[in-house]
This record gives structure tokens, C-alpha cells and sequence, in this order.
């Protein structure tokens, strides 16, 4: 018999972990750790496992792969994913978009719109089953390729019912920083929004307003190499050819929540030297954790969302495009409240075994 369940990552922004039984194996699809410091990967996940299937390489999605690589499981990822897997990791490559036969069950995947690498994977097996991961229809920098029907499917609904598009947030993003003197840090994943986020501000306020940090620069020089990106991503190349100006208006560095690497050196510095407030100020623009929201709660932190998951419509558009009979919303912290929506065609699930 083959099913699906969420080991986690239903009722909270929590590690990304489903198990799949399929053709007599069992799979792992995503190993997440975090995004909050106490969300831990559980081992005893692997109990039993024949492999782990990793979607992108963000830490929520990826970062309890060691345990996997300890356990000596075959990992199956795209090369570009692969980069953040420890040394030893016994990966199996997997196309950006294509299909490959794997035990004798063929998957489908396709590029998400969310992260350098980072796809969605369609099992087919029963009427099939689509994990998305994280994904986004919106982005100007990452490509998104549709996917085939599934009539069981588990959903990035990080954004809830919220249904605010990316237009507004941008109308939304550049009030907020035409609002503000002096210098803006933007704390952003290296493989997610950064790129995006440049190609905004260099196109508004030109290259001199703008640095990446190393990590940043280091993954969007990977970007622009490969494919599936949008033409106009180029406009940025110029950034990653140059030394850091530190008294560039913009700065866009590694880590998301400013707890550690650039964003935390400066973020720190600021405080300390009393700017921060003053003349340097720290914007948040994806989910925060407990250390985002403490900059956020004094003066010169502020929170402005820049949509990298689907808001609603997004959601309801793949369960229609995919013909979905049930669905999963994953990621969020209310998804009983999908109970409540009237318009969904698909059925929702949520802590259950579901057979395929």
C-alpha cells in the first residue's frame, strides 16, 4: 500500500519533513531544521528510511541532512541544492525540470520560482502526488515551470489565506525605504530573495546604491551561470565585479533573520555605535524569528513582506491546475482554518496517513 504522511511542518513555519511509502521503500521528502533555533530535526524520522528527497536548500527544508548522511541514505537533489549537503553526502542528482525513473516510480520535477536549484517533485504513483515545497509564481528572478495533475497534493501555504500580491508589496516595500534616512540593511537567504531584491533597487536607485555581501555575491554569480533565470537578472551583474562600498545606501546580506554572518556583523555594529534608529536601520522581509522580531521591537527594525511564497489565489490557481482531490496546507500555523473556506474543491488533510 502505498501513502503519505507529515511527520512535520503542519500547524507551524516548522521543519519540512513528509514520509512517503511507495513501491515497498520509504522516503523522506525534505529534512528541515528550524526555522526557529528550537525547531529541531527529529532522527527518528529516518526510522525505517530507503532515501531522503531534498526540494531547495533552505535550512527549514534541508538542515537536518546530516542526520541523513550519518545514516548513510542516498540523498536526491538537484547539483545546485547539493552544494549545502555535507562533504560525504552519497547524492543522486536530480534534474531541474525533468523526469527520472526511481524505483520504479517516475518523478517529475520542475523548477519553483522560490530558490536557486529548488524544485517541486510529482510521484506518480496512485493519481498521483505533488510536494511543492516552497514555491512561487511571482518571482522576476526565478523561473517556475507548471506541473502535471495530482490528485493529492501538499502545499507551501506559508502565507495562509493572505492573498496581498507582489505588486502591492512592492508599492508597500518602497514607501517604507523612500521613508527612511540613511543606511538599510536587508537580511536575505543568498539563494532565495537576494537577487530579486537587487534587480529592485539597482533598477530604482542605480548600481552605486547597492552591495551584497560575499555570500550573497557568491550565490547569485551561481544564478546568473546557470539557466531558468530572467533575462533582465542581468542588470546586476556589475555588483558581483566589485569590492564593498560600505557607504552604499543598500545593503543585502546573509542571514535572513540577521542571526549570524553579514547582516548580523552589521546589525550588531549599529546597535552598538548607537546608530541604529538614527541613521541605520535593519528591514525584515520573510518570516522572522525570535531573533528578527527583538530587532524589530526597537527602534530601526521594521518588518515589510516581499513575497516569495503563493499568497491564496496562488494556492487555490495549483489545486485547479492541478486537479487536486485533497490537499495538505502546509507551513502555516492555522490550516484548520482551510476547513473553513467555502470554494475549495479539494478536500483538506492534515495529520492523517493518506492512502494513494
Amino acid at each position: 500500500m502505498n501513502d503519505i504522511e507529515i511527520l512535520s511542518g503542519i500547524g507551524e513555519k516548522g521543519p519540512a519533513c513528509m514520509r512517503l511509502r511507495v513501491n515497498g521503500k520509504t522516503w523522506l521528502l525534505d529534512c528541515g531544521h528550524g526555522p526557529e533555533a528550537n525547531a529541531h530535526f527529529d532522527p527518528k524520522w529516518l526510522d525505517g528510511a530507503d532515501a531522503v528527497f531534498i526540494t531547495h536548500d533552505h535550512i527549514d527544508h534541508i538542515g537536518g541532512a546530516a542526520y541523513a548522511v550519518e545514516a548513510g541514505l542516498p540523498i536526491y537533489t538537484t547539483p545546485q541544492t547539493a552544494k549545502a549537503l555535507p562533504p560525504a553526502a552519497e547524492v543522486r542528482p536530480l534534474p531541474e525540470k525533468g523526469t527520472v525513473d526511481i524505483n520504479g516510480v517516475r518523478l517529475t520535477t520542475g523548477r519553483n520560482g522560490h530558490a536557486l536549484g529548488g524544485i517541486w517533485m510529482h510521484f506518480d504513483t496512485g493519481e498521483g502526488l505533488f510536494f511543492s515545497g516552497d514555491w512561487s509564481e511571482e518571482s522576476g528572478w526565478f523561473a517556475f515551470d507548471a506541473p502535471p495533475p495530482a490528485a493529492t497534493a501538499i502545499l507551501d501555504c506559508s502565507y495562509h489565506l493572505d492573498n496581498t500580491n507582489q505588486q502591492d508589496r512592492f508599492i508597500a516595500f518602497d514607501q517604507l525605504i523612500d521613508s527612511l534616512q540613511g543606511q538599510i540593511l536587508l537580511p536575505v537567504p543568498p539563494s532565495g530573495r537576494a537577487g530579486e531584491m537587487a534587480l529592485h533597487l539597482v533598477n530604482r536607485f542605480g548600481l552605486d546604491a547597492v552591495i551584497l555581501d560575499p555570500e550573497c555575491r557568491s550565490a547569485l554569480r551561481a544564478a546568473l551561470a546557470s539557466n531558468g533565470l530572467n533575462p533582465r537578472a542581468q542588470n546586476i551583474a556589475p555588483l558581483l565585479e566589485r569590492g564593498d562600498l560600505e557607504d552604499a545606501r543598500f545593503l543585502i546580506c546573509d542571514t535572513p533573520n540577521a542571526d549570524g554572518g553579514a547582516a548580523w556583523g552589521y546589525a550588531r555594529a549599529w546597535r552598538e555605535s548607537g546608530r541604529l534608529g538614527r541613521d541605520a536601520h535593519v528591514v525584515f522581509t520573510g518570516h522572522m524569528t525570535a531573533h528578527a522580531r527583538g530587532i524589530c521591537s526597537v527602534p530601526g527594525g521594521y518588518f515589510q513582506r516581499w513575497n516569495v511564497h503563493p499568497p491564496f489565489c496562488d494556492q487555490i490557481k495549483m489545486l485547479d491546475r492541478l486537479n487536486a482531490k485533497r490537499f495538505a496546507p502546509a507551513f502555516c500555523s492555522a490550516p484548520e482554518e482551510y476547513l473553513l473556506e467555502r470554494g475549495l474543491k479539494a478536500e483538506v488533510f492534515m495529520h492523517e496517513r493518506i492512502v494513494l
